[in-house]
């Protein structure tokens, strides 16, 4: 077990890498304001901590994107992650150090570990097939070539199931392969590849996976890939664009980084780079992340041999507290690859894997092609304030849950929690205070009120250790709500008179409340926190408040208060709707214009009937049901599938399907659908699929019955 926050041991808060190959929306921003507010709360507890990230360089969009805008990649990548460091501080994100990929100081860091690996005999070359596309003579990276996933049978990418079992596919896997930039099938050509044994590794991962810390999903989703048998993870590819192969030999002159090589690299580089720009009396990067083991077993665990004294279950690495805070979609390679490559270089391993859900849009996904988006620099040109966004965001559902973003929620949450309950207790009672004891009376804060802001203080340190950071956004409010209870009881107002004492008590535990609530509410919100803080005259900034300051006396003197928050009315929010639905109505309008213009000009867009005829005994082989939707729930860690409970007269089934993004789950129980009843069962994700729904085109059209068939009705 790891000691709770905060320890000595200096800590790392890092965020995945956000690419640089388009605009960041608001779905985009949950995990960077959510490790924003992680860092902030664990620097109130005094935790000596860097909050770091960077852009994602690398990788073959960037390098065809550039190409047919005909700029370099780096040029173009570059444009992105510039944009990127103006955006994030629109919304309150304060990073240590934001880096790239591409820089100096990532290339180095990822070559050295690349050498680590080479001397401690992890790496290893293999000829494998690799995608080629003959027309244009090139070599076809694993996100230009598309087919069909060997595992579940679902349209796959090169080096993923997106679309169906979420697997990681390694380059050759993939079958009936075609080459995205021409349309042709692709051609495979042997190649020598470098690869990282994982099987070294696999008895630590079991060891490490017992011991990370974070969320369910993260501790859990990952046990299926370390117990069964580690495939060896492909570490480099056939292209130009990113951080060259650093071994010796004719073959490796060719070949690049994986970009899942140098992206999780980044979170140490930029560490280093905060380290050198502030000091290492300051912050130690060699601390945080060098494994300082002194050769101690984990529990449960044998030590290595001399040969691979980096691999094996091995040795617990004693180390900084390192806390990835990521969206679930890359679980898989920040507690299977991730480690094994921490591992392999001698460097210390996570203490926290945080995966969030996803975020929809007033119900249904983002759809950047569809334009079906808040972008960030929407929001920011709305006018309206990045704490309203963030205090939404982290506090609308659990991290681990999908949490909906639409402009009704976020009014609903802001005009009732933060106006109603919040700003509105912090505002009279500062009003009260300054009108009739121009600031803080003349008294101690009564035991009641001193033992319910410890109360929350110490679920403001609970919040952090069980990694829930929604709890952080509710702390503030939830003595907010006490403060309006305990006001509203005693009524000050009218004991000015007839108690005075008790007046100036009530008042003064009401002022004590509100740098409490400040103090608390600096993570999830920092610019309003500040507000709050000045208002009450306090020296300095709140930004630099211990926790323990929710309990140091107030000033005695301040000013008269401001309203922290607005409300938001609903013309305001009826406005922001009307121009998120013009929005998406253009870009559809756009798309289906680009559609009709391609079908004009191309027939073969549609796809052309498969000549090989089947016979109609094999088709009357085939048991099609009527089937009634009973339940539709998301399988959590997986990006589109859905369980489904079905009703198919006979008996109840449970079906897997790719529609979780597809359609609103919620309105589908009822629904009659047309269900393949004897196909084998199969496990998708780790859930049985007892049967298939049927659907028409990339939509997942569902196939409907006309009339009122009852289910266990045939298809004939």
């Amino acid at each position: 077990m790891h000691e709770e926050f905060p320890t000595d041991e200096p800590a790392v808060v890092t965020c995945g890498l956000p690419y640089a190959n388009g605009d960041l929306h608001v779905g985009h921003l949950r995990t960077y304001v959510s490790g924003d507010a992680f860092s902030r709360a664990l620097d109130r507890v005094g935790q000596n901590v860097a909050f770091v990230s960077g852009s994602d360089m690398h990788g073959t969009p960037i390098a065809v994107n550039a190409a047919e805008e005909g700029v370099d990649p780096e040029e173009f990548a570059l444009e992105y992650h510039e944009q990127y460091e103006e955006t994030f501080p629109k919304f309150n994100v304060d990073f240590d150090n934001y880096g790239h990929t591409h820089d100096e100081t990532n290339t180095e860091v990822t070559r050295e570990f690349v050498r680590s690996w080479i001397d401690n005999d992890h790496i290893v070359e293999k000829e494998i097939e690799v995608a080629w596309d003959a027309e244009q003579d090139q070599p076809l990276p694993d996100r230009f070539v598309e087919g069909t996933c060997p595992y579940c049978g679902e349209k796959a990418r090169g080096d993923e199931c997106d679309e169906g079992c979420q697997r990681h596919l390694e380059p050759g896997e993939i079958e009936d392969p075609v080459s995205t930039i021409t349309g042709n099938p692709a051609e495979y050509r042997t190649r020598p590849h470098k690869f990282l044994r994982l099987s070294d590794f696999q008895d630590y991962l079991q060891s490490f996976i017992d011991r990370l810390e974070g969320t369910e999903n993260a501790q859990n989703q990952p046990r299926e890939w370390i117990e069964g048998e580690l495939e060896d993870l492909c570490i480099t590819r056939d292209m130009d664009w990113g951080i060259d192969y650093p071994g010796e030999g004719e073959e490796a002159e060719d070949l690049v980084l994986y970009v899942w090589v140098d992206a999780p690299i980044e979170y140490v580089a930029s560490t280093k780079q905060y380290s050198e720009r502030v000091g290492t009396e300051e912050f130690d990067w060699e601390a945080a992340w060098k494994n300082q083991s002194d050769g101690t077993p984990p529990e449960g665990g044998e030590a290595s041999d001399a040969s691979r004294s980096s691999s094996g279950s091995g040795t617990v690495p004693d180390g900084g507290d390192i806390v990835h805070i990521i969206g679930h979609d890359i679980i898989q390679h920040h507690t299977v690859f991730w480690p094994s490559m921490l591992r392999g270089a001698d460097y210390n391993e996570p203490r926290a894997v945080m995966a969030c859900g996803f975020v929809n849009l007033a119900g249904k996904a983002f759809s950047t092609s569809r334009n079906r988006a808040v972008w960030a620099d929407d929001y920011i040109e709305a006018g309206l304030h990045p704490d309203l966004y963030r205090y939404h965001i982290i506090t609308g559902s659990e991290f681990t849950a999908d949490v909906n973003f639409s402009w009704d929620g976020l009014q609903e949450r802001v005009n009732s929690e933060l106006v109603g309950t919040l700003g509105n207790f912090c505002y009279r009672s500062l009003l009260f205070a300054e009108r009739n004891y121009d600031g803080t009376p003349d008294t101690d804060v009564s035991e009641e009120v001193r033992d319910r802001i410890e109360e929350a203080m110490a679920g403001f340190r609970e919040a952090i250790n069980d990694y829930r950071v929604r709890g952080l956004g509710r702390a503030p409010v939830e003595l907010a709500k006490f403060g309006n209870e305990y006001i509203q009881q005693h009524e000050p107002w009218k004991l000015t008179d007839d108690d005075p004492q008790l007046a100036a008590q009530v008042i003064r535990d009401c002022v004590q409340i509100s740098k409490a609530v400040a103090v608390l509410m600096e993570p999830v919100l920092p610019g309003k926190a500040e507000e709050l803080w000045a208002q009450l005259g306090e020296d300095g900034s709140v930004h630099d408040a211990a926790l323990g300051d929710a309990l140091a006396a107030p000033p005695a003197e301040f000013g008269e208060p401001e309203e922290l928050f607005e409300g938001l009315e609903d013309e305001r929010v009826e406005e922001l709707n009307e121009q998120l639905e013009a929005s998406i109505a253009a870009a559809e309008a756009e798309t289906e214009s680009d559609e009709d213009a391609a079908a004009e000009s191309d027939d073969m867009d549609i796809e052309p009937i498969n000549d090989e005829r089947v016979s109609f005994e094999e088709f009357q082989d085939l048991d099609l049901r009527v089937a009634e939707v009973l339940e539709a729930e998301p399988i959590e860690g997986a990006d589109k599938l859905a369980k489904l409970q079905v009703d198919i007269g006979v008996e109840e089934r449970q079906i897997v399907a790719g529609i979780k993004q597809l359609h609103d789950l919620d309105e589908l129980p009822g629904t009659r659908i047309v269900v393949v009843a004897n196909l084998e069962k199969n496990e998708l994700f780790g859930v049985e699929s007892n049967g298939m729904l049927l659907a028409a085109g990339e939509d997942a059209d569902l196939l409907t019955t006309h009339g009122d068939s009852e289910p266990g009705t045939k298809v004939r």
